[in-house]
């Protein structure tokens, strides 16, 4: 199975990097299944309906979210009839799921899994090992990704050793900056500290650069503003064998 996942789309021009890379990018690859991050799609916070029509009618087949990801009202409502998944490690009243499957045109089912850091993330969230090893008990499929949404490349990389030999892919988002660690862990898992994001090329993690030096240099708040211009899509590929371990990992920027 051939796997293309986007990191965190923040705005306009995250979108609009999906949008002119993704068609290409599927077919260069001979991708199986796409899957992206949209926590950021909606002007840098959250996802809207409009735009995650969008996304899904340019070929993203599933999404995962992170911390923003109750910034627009409507998700709620999104993840009933949209594949969106929420960090499963959040409370269990919380609306909707994090773990979503899609079955590829050769009959092969991927489990997708969404994770969310507890180390320096402000989100009320349960253990992502214990939450993990939970979920793996109840799956079917030993093609499984996760996306670990989280601040601190050590609990990334801990959960990515933890998890080798079990999973496909550790994936980490959150960070916006592609890191260049790539590799496939002794069991066979996959693993990357953080797949980047697909935004502005001239920003501060997407957003405006001016706006966000300023937040650094001042104590007088200016709200974050998504910066525009030329933009950058930034995802990874992961291919599986059939036992679901990784054969090949690669970064992708575009």
């Amino acid at each position: 199975m051939k796997i293309l996942f986007f990191g965190d789309i923040v705005g306009r021009p995250g979108r609009e990097a999906i949008l002119e890379n993704l068609h290409n990018l599927r077919l260069r690859y001979q991708a199986d299944v796409c899957i992206a991050n949209c926590e950021n799609a909606a002007g840098g916070f959250g996802i809207t309906r409009e735009h995650a029509g969008t996304l899904l009618r340019a070929g993203v087949d599933l999404f995962t979210t992170g911390n923003h990801v109750w910034s627009k009202k409507e998700v709620v409502a999104l993840m009933e009839d949209m594949p969106i998944l929420r960090p499963h490690n959040l409370p269990g009243r919380d609306p909707g799921t994090g773990v979503g499957f899609f079955t590829t045109d050769r009959g092969e089912k991927l489990a997708v899994i969404n994770l969310v850091g507890r180390v320096y993330m402000d989100m009320p969230a349960s253990s992502p090992f214990e939450t993990l090893d939970n979920i793996l008990k109840t799956l079917d499929t030993p093609h499984i990704l996760v996306d670990f949404h989280a601040e601190a490349t050590s609990e990334k990389k801990a959960l990515g050793f933890y998890a080798d030999g079990r999973v496909s892919a550790v994936l980490g988002t959150h960070t916006h900056v592609q890191t260049a660690d790539e590799q496939i862990l002794p069991g066979g898992t996959a693993y990357i500290s953080d797949v980047g994001m697909c935004g502005a090329l001239h920003s501060v993690l997407g957003v405006d650069v001016e706006i966000a030096v300023q937040r650094f240099t001042s104590s007088v708040r200016r709200s974050y503003a998504v910066a525009h211009g030329a933009h950058e899509a930034s995802a990874v590929l992961i291919e599986t064998n059939d036992a679901g371990r990784a054969v090949r990992i690669e970064r992708i920027q575009a």
